[in-house]
């Protein structure tokens, strides 16, 4: 016998060599009908695996948190599309299918890609396989006889794959019905347990990732246990689909791409160009008045300086080309932290200069495949927030509380209320990603993780998603459709003052060393625009809108009036345009509505006359007439709360 720890923490014993699917049935007959897979000691298992030592076990589901359920739920469904497919369509290849952060997707080799009809096919035929109820079957080969039996169905794709592996390694393959593919699983029991199918779209992939290898025809699909389940999250992709930033910025004119200009570099146009300036300036006042000093450091620099910063060695497949000029080789940067530190170089500091605290809005370039760059989201020019505090130990904590507050002070700006604070810490085993320096690393995690604790804050720690010169404290945000993104960051590093052989000089009258804390409050101004639009459905608050008042005369006889009326908004600092195109009102009320401007004054003769103007606003609609006076002290009122 052995003991099974689960995960209530309760112990039961169990005869060696039970398969876990057996062991789920001992504990509920429920919970063995829902598993899915299993975590054995914190490693992924397949329900078929057996036990053979004392162990903690943990049953997953399809509900469960840990993702590993859904992502076995999903597997298995990629296989009964590969399985439909090759009923329907017998000479097609099968590649890879594995499971994703929503669904699954699977690869295959086709002459003639599928259209919606052949989709609306593999999907009926997906219902069949799953109506028929096929036990799934796992079985392994040694190498040399897998790649046999690939090539004897005639799957190229799966042969190179079993290639790629180790003499001597067994190979695992799965059955169901007539239909066995290369996989290392894990599956659930069988083909019934899959519920509700959809498949979502196909692309062109290529094989591997790689231009130089043949484009496979790539469908995405999704499954759940629920009919309920998929219906709600087909909602959610036809809610995403009207919050894509990409979607709003073409129909509210904010930003535009160009295959002249390139992939992942979009052009602002003007109102677009009027968010991110006011973002600018906000930010750059709110630094300021907290003792930052901006600074402008140029986007080209020597390769010499990011061999000395080490990004060189650690980050040199994300930066463009060098570029060779003369007697220099210079480079595209990708972060601006190499020049901060020759700025606080430049000169003599005192212990009682600092804490100094260098901020910079400044132009960095990544080296972004085209295939992943999107929108605004994912660009190779960007706008870095980003600023770099030079402390002595003893400002540390303080320091870095002051960065929390900046974030928390920021975020009540805008309204952000679900987040989370994440610990972002090194992989020791990783010596590629991370400087080698173990000392250095387990100073900075203790310092950090120490800090946060005296603030109070509730975090948990991710391991492997540090930077390469030191921890951070990353935010994540939920956004409205439920994913995490990380918009604010802030980095504790004792490595760059150390490669850049930064000092000061301390009460002592000797040299020593600082310490730069790296934060970043909005990121980057691009990806928190693109964020902001897809949470506001566009409508951004009052403060922030390029437009804040459009006033719509109902006929020629009013435009002077009109613009009267726009020459006193805009002596007030109130972004305000007049349409005086010859439409109808209703029609440019709804045009209004349609570029989500917060506030309308409809003006006719009935407002001359009277010395008013009549209301309408983006979320309450009409709110009838008043005097000018009042709603100028009532919007600058509503503009100024937002700040």
């Amino acid at each position: 016998m052995i003991k099974v720890t689960l995960k209530d923490g309760s112990i039961k014993e169990i005869e060696q060599g039970i398969k876990i699917i057996e062991l789920a049935e001992q504990i509920s007959s429920g919970l063995a009908r829902m598993a899915t897979v299993a975590e054995v000691d914190g490693n992924v298992k397949d329900l078929r695996d057996t036990l053979e030592k004392d162990c903690s076990v943990n049953i997953l589901t399809f509900e469960s948190d840990d993702i590993n359920g859904k992502k076995a739920y999903w597997h298995t469904t990629s296989h009964i599309m590969a399985q439909a497919i090759k009923r329907l369509f017998p000479e097609v290849k099968l590649a890879i299918g594995p499971s994703i952060d929503e669904g699954f997707y699977y690869d295959f080799d086709t002459e003639n890609p599928f259209t919606e009809e052949d989709k609306q096919k593999i999907e009926e035929e997906m219902k069949k396989i799953i109506k028929e109820d096929l036990p799934i079957e796992k079985f392994v080969l040694p190498r040399n006889e897998a790649i046999k039996f690939m090539k004897e169905k005639n799957e190229p794709y799966k042969v190179e794959l079993i290639e790629d592996l180790p003499e001597g390694e067994e190979i695992s393959f799965y059955k169901q019905g007539e239909f066995v593919d290369l996989c290392a699983g894990p599956h659930v029991m069988s083909t019934g347990k899959i519920k509700s199918i959809k498949i979502l779209s196909s692309s062109g992939a290529y094989w591997r990732g790689s231009e130089k290898n043949k484009m496979l025809q790539r469908i995405y699909a999704v499954s759940f246990p629920k009919a309920s389940d998929l219906e709600e999250y087909l909602q959610l992709l036809e809610e995403a689909k009207q919050r894509d930033h990409r979607k709003i910025g073409k129909d509210l004119n904010l930003f535009m791409t160009h295959e002249l200009v390139g992939s992942g570099l979009p052009m602002y146009l003007p109102d677009g160009a009027t968010i991110r300036r006011i973002l600018e300036r906000y930010i750059v006042d709110k630094e300021t008045k907290l003792g930052y000093k901006h600074v402008y450091t140029p986007s080209l620099a020597n390769v010499e300086l990011y061999k000395t910063s080490g990004h060189w060695d650690h980050y040199k497949e994300d930066m463009f080309p060098v570029m060779k000029m003369e007697n220099e080789e210079l480079v595209l940067r990708p972060m601006n932290c190499p020049h901060h530190m020759l700025i606080y170089k430049n000169q003599l500091h005192s212990y009682r200069d600092l804490p100094i605290r260098i901020g910079e809005l400044a132009h960095d370039f990544r080296y972004e495949s085209s295939g992943s760059v999107c929108g605004l989201e994912r660009v190779r020019q960007m706008c870095q927030n980003d600023a770099h505090l030079f402390v002595r130990p003893d400002q540390i904590k303080q320091e870095f509380k002051n960065v929390v507050k900046l974030i928390l002070s920021v975020y009540e700006d805008f309204g952000f209320k679900n987040y989370s604070f994440r610990l972002s810490l090194r992989d020791k085993e990783d010596k590629v990603k991370y400087y080698d320096d173990d000392e250095m690393w387990d100073n900075a995690e203790s310092q950090l993780r120490e800090i946060l604790k005296e603030l109070n804050v509730n975090f948990y720690e991710a391991k492997g998603e540090a930077a390469f010169y030191g921890p951070k404290l990353d935010v994540q945000i939920k956004t409205v459709l439920g994913h995490d993104i990380t918009v604010s960051t802030c980095q504790l590093d004792f490595l760059l003052p150390q490669r850049f052989k930064l000092e000061y000089i301390g009460e002592d009258g000797k040299e020593h060393r600082p310490v730069v804390i790296h934060r970043a409050i909005l990121g980057t101004l691009d990806r928190f625009m693109s964020f902001l639009l897809e949470e506001t459905k566009g409508a951004l608050p009052t403060w922030l809108a390029p437009t804040q008042v459009k006033i719509l005369p109902i006929s020629e006889a009013h435009r002077e009036y009109a613009y009267k009326i726009k020459e006193e908004l805009a002596n007030e600092e109130i972004r305000v345009e007049v349409d005086d195109r010859n439409e109808k009102i209703g029609y440019k009320i709804r045009e209004a509505q349609l570029s989500k401007i917060p506030y309308m004054i409809v003006v006719g003769q009935k407002e001359i006359e009277e010395n008013v103007i009549g209301i309408r606003s983006r979320e309450q609609g009409d709110i009838g007439q008043m005097n000018l006076e009042e709603f100028i002290s009532t919007i600058k009122e509503e503009i100024k709360s937002y700040k």
